[in-house]
Order: structure tokens, then sequence, then C-alpha cells
């Protein structure tokens, strides 16, 4: 990588017709990602997979132009594309000659792509009657880390055997008509190099269980609901025994969806629960804290996306201003490695742009007084504060770490409650609703059908605040009863509905998961419905919320007809 580098830097130019100086690259990046991955998947006790396998794969950056203006964060139509690409996988073997043929192709591409973009980009801004002044990358120090080369350790554990055993946990619900329950471990070496002077190897590993079953209602109406439990390496995932109590836990509350009334449509107040107010949390202040400028695009089509899907930042300009109630602050720490014992998953020291992870206090006192930076400029700051984070070589972007939301005025869950029963005798309603758990699609759905369905009618009001609860409580406030209804979508539940929060818990929730690094999701309000096979680690640490007032609308899902015969008998145990 150096000897290819230092060629490129000294040597790689391009001649234009008409033109009296050759272009050359002011900015190269190689990044390398040893990627080892160990994956099973069991459904009912019996494995329907099990792999391992050792893959590289490249990328070559090269940029045109200069740190003011140059050939990045632009959207157009496709440019010059050549046989081999930029990006691709390389030889696992340590072949000298290989990965330099490689690189050297890569690079060739790489730069004529970057000459074909910033001609066209040049192109499109004179057409503009006002240019933004905003630059199009950061300077940055150059950073040396290498850390010395980890050999991955799967522990001593059995994972077949872990996975039929824990799988086998859902024969006890025969009315799910199917599951997938799949073990994935993940060891990475990142290695990146910047003409700037930056090289970086470092070791990064994962592991999560995540599980997605699914069943009909009575009425033909699809449910589904996801496990999902994340840790830094293979040994510290939960034993069979814990992932099958998680997994009954599950199958129960499905199976009690399965028996719920469909929900009607309601206003009033909402009550969210730690273990669904940390989710929520991820969803609505992802896009929020993002301070970097948005792609400029050739066409409004890109940009009407963007706005659809919340991939726009609402905090964005408003330094200073209230966004959240005076009690509250939120500080993303990629440093913290627990939050009272529990550990956290979105530590890292250097982000994937080569720059030293840094705490980021981003409101104080319900003020926004930073946003997340990666070498991105925004119009609020012109620097990187090592939040360029990404997944398997996708482009970086200013992403959450270990995000902490909390404040000085706060009530147990027990008052917390008494606050919402009393505002719903205060409001004379039969009944008000709490949220135990929001959905993840991207796991609960096991079919790509039924996610693009989902997409079409959900995904373009993500921005605007819709959320999609799973576990929702129906609680009668003269009786104190509680029953579970199913179907819910709550609207218009977006950064301007926590300025006026009516309660805040003490009851601090770690919420670990992974947010999605899909084309068009990440940055987004989708971007925390990830998994582990493409997603970034990331942890929200937050207490119960209770809300005034929210609109929440009734049963959504189109039924199917029902299996014609009842299902086949299931034994408990699955087979050997």
């Amino acid at each position: 990588m150096r000897d290819e580098m230092a060629r490129a830097k000294t040597r790689l130019e391009l001649k234009i017709p008409g033109t009296d100086l050759p272009v050359r690259p002011y900015y190269i990046e190689y990044r390398l990602l040893d990627l080892e991955v160990h994956q099973v998947v069991a459904q009912f006790g019996a494995i329907l997979s099990s792999t391992r396998s050792r893959n590289r794969f490249m990328d070559v950056e090269a940029r045109v132009g200069s740190y003011k203006l140059d050939s990045s964060n632009f959207v157009s139509d496709d440019g010059f594309r050549g046989f081999i690409g930029p990006t691709g996988s390389v030889g696992i073997d340590r072949d000298y000659d290989s990965l330099r043929q490689d690189l050297w192709i890569a690079t060739d591409q790489a730069f004529k792509e970057a000459v074909e973009t910033y001609s066209r980009k040049q192109a499109y801004l004179s057409s503009l009657a006002r240019q933004s002044d905003i630059d199009d990358f950061a300077r940055v120090e150059p950073v040396h880390l290498i850390e010395p080369l980890v050999a991955p350790d799967w522990t001593n554990r059995d994972w077949d055997r872990e996975a039929r055993e824990t799988s086998a946990a859902l024969r006890a619900f025969p009315q799910i008509y199917e599951s997938r329950v799949t073990y994935y471990l993940v060891y990475a070496t990142e290695y990146l190099m910047t003409s700037e002077g930056t090289e970086i190897r470092q070791n990064r590993s994962y592991s999560a269980i995540e599980a997605g079953l699914n069943a009909l209602a009575g009425d033909g109406v699809p449910l589904n609901h996801f496990y999902a439990t994340y840790a830094r390496t293979p040994a510290e995932l939960p034993n069979v025994e814990a992932v099958r109590k998680g997994l009954n836990v599950t199958g129960s509350e499905l199976m009690a969806l399965r028996a719920a009334p469909t929900a009607q449509d309601y206003t009033g107040p909402v009550l969210f629960e730690a273990r669904a107010a940390a989710p929520l949390l991820a969803q609505i202040l992802g896009p929020a804290v993002n301070g970097s400028r948005p792609p400029v695009s050739f066409t409004p089509v890109m940009e009407q996306m963007l706005s659809g899907l919340g991939g726009k930042s609402d905090w964005v300009g408003r330094l200073g201003s209230r966004v959240l109630p005076a009690s509250v602050s939120l500080v993303d720490d990629p440093g913290a490695k627990d939050f009272n014992g529990v550990p956290l998953l979105g530590k890292y020291a250097v982000d994937e742009e080569g720059v030293r992870a840094q705490k980021v206090t981003l409101v104080e006192n319900g003020n926004v007084k930073n946003e997340l930076m990666s070498r991105r400029p925004g119009p609020d700051s012109d620097q990187s504060n090592g939040h360029g984070r990404a997944a398997f070589l996708n482009d970086a972007k200013p992403t959450m770490s270990n995000m902490h939301f909390s404040s000085t005025e706060t009530l147990t869950p027990a008052d917390l409650k008494k606050k919402f029963l009393d505002a719903c005798r205060a409001e004379k309603l039969n009944y008000c609703i709490i949220v135990r758990e929001m959905d993840n699609p991207t796991l609960s759905l096991l079919h790509q059908e039924d996610f693009s369905e989902l997409l079409a009618s959900f995904g373009g009001g993500a921005g605007t605040g819709d959320r999609l609860p799973l576990v929702v409580i129906r609680v009668y406030p003269d009786t104190g009863r509680e029953e579970m209804v199913r179907g819910s979508r709550i609207i218009g539940l977006n950064t301007r509905a926590l300025r006026n929060l009516a309660g805040i818990g003490n009851d601090n929730f770690v919420y670990n998961y992974m947010q999605s690094q899909i084309t068009g999701f990440a940055g987004t309000a989708l971007g925390a419905f990830g998994s582990a096979q493409g997603g970034v680690p990331a942890s929200m640490v937050a207490p119960s919320l209770l809300f005034e007032e929210l609109e929440v609308r009734g049963a959504r899902g189109e039924a199917k007809r029902l299996p014609l015969m009842p299902p086949p008998p299931m034994t408990m145990t699955a087979t050997k």
C-alpha cells in the first residue's frame, strides 16, 4: 500500500484536451478490510445453514480539486465506469504483487471517475445563481495507529449446537409459521492509508444473535416480532439458557398479539417505557445530530427523497437554540466501555476516516451545543470530531456511537406512571396508551417483499415522525386494567415532540443496536433499522419518557387467507 501510494502521489495525472496543466488528485485514500465471519442460521431446532468465510475487500478514493471544492458530495447521473472499478475483492494471501496490481488499477479507475465527476459538478454549480461557501473536505492531522494483528477467537463454544438448542425454544409456539435465529460472529482488521500521511491498522469485532418470528392473527393480519442481543466478542454472547428465555418472552408476546384486539385511533398521553424509549430516541435523534452538509444533487429527486426519509437535520443552523427540555443533556462518547456495568456496543478509538474519536456534548440544558461531524463540513462546523463511521467500506457519515440521554429532573417509574394515569383521568379518557417495545422491521420481517411493502406505506412518513410501536398496552385509568392491542402506528413523533416532554424517568436502559448502512437508509430516520449483517454498532442509553399528547393511528396490515389446515404437531425438542 505504501509503495503504490507513493507512486500515485508523484506520477498519477491526466491531461485534459484544451488545457495547459495536467489534472492530479489532491487526495488519495486506500481502505482495506480483512473480514472473517461465522454465521449459523437455525429454525425450530434445525440448522438451515452454517458458514464460515474469509474475505478481503478494498476501496480506493481519489479526489480532484481542492479541500474547498472537489469531486465529492455530488449526486449525478452515471459517470465513467471501467471494467474493474475502485472497489472490489482482493486476495486473502499476503501476496505483494497481487495486492499492488489491484491497488494500481483501482486507483486509476477512482481517479478517472473523480475527474469526470468534478467536471460535471463544476458545470452544474456554474448554472446556480448562488453557490455554497461550505468546504467539501475538512483538513485533519495525520494519525499513525498500527495495532498488533489479532487472531479471531471463536471460543470453545459449539455455535451450531447453540443455534439448534435456542431456536428449538420456539417449538413451544405452533402458531408461529416461520422463524429464523441467526448467530453472526465477526472479526475484522481494517487498514487505512491516505496521501496526507495517515496510516491505521485496527481490529474490530462484534457478535449478534438475531431472530425474526412471524404468524397470522385470527383475522389473517400478519404479525411479526424479533429478538436481538449483541456483544463485542463471541465469548460475551449470552448462553443457551439466557437466549432461550429471551426467545420464550418474544414468542409469548407474539402469541399475545395474535389474541389482542386491533388498535383504534387515539389522541392523548403516551408513556414509553425505557425498553421502548431508547430505540425511539435512536430513530428520532439519528438524523438530527448529523451536522454535515448533504450532497449537492443534480436532480431534485434526491433532495425530495432525503427530506421524505428524514435525512436532513432540523438542528443544523440552530446552535444555542432549545430543542429538548431544559433539564436534558445529550452526550455521545465513543470511548465509553459500559454504563453501570452493561457493555456498550459503540466503542471505538479512530473512525473510518482516520480521525480520533471524541466525546461530544450535543445538547446541554436543552440547548444545541454541537453536532456529530465527519470530514464533510456543514453550516455549523468545518472540522471532524471523529464520528465519520461506516460498515464494510461504505461511505463514512456522521453517526452515533454511545449516546446518553439524561435529565436532572426525573421521576421513578412508579411516579411517572402515576403522572401518566392522572393526565389520562384529567383528559377524561376511557383508556391511555403505554408502549413497551418498538419494532425493527429489518429483523422482524423475514422476507424482502414484506419489507418492501412496509416501506411503500411507511417510508415516506419516517421523516415527518411516523413510528412503528410493536408491543402496545391499553391501560384503563379507572381500574388499572391493561390489555395488549395490535397494529398501531404513531404519527408526527419528531424532534419537535421531544422539546416539551411531560415527564422523564430515572430508569436508564441500555439499548445496543445496529445502525443501517443500506444505501439511502444510512443517516436517515430509517437508519436505526439495522442488522448485524451490514450495520454499524451503536448504543443508546435512555429512560422512560412521557408525552403529553400523541396521535396513534389504528390497525394496519392487509389480511391474508389463513392456512387451510391446522399446523402439524411439533415435539418440544429438536431432532439431533
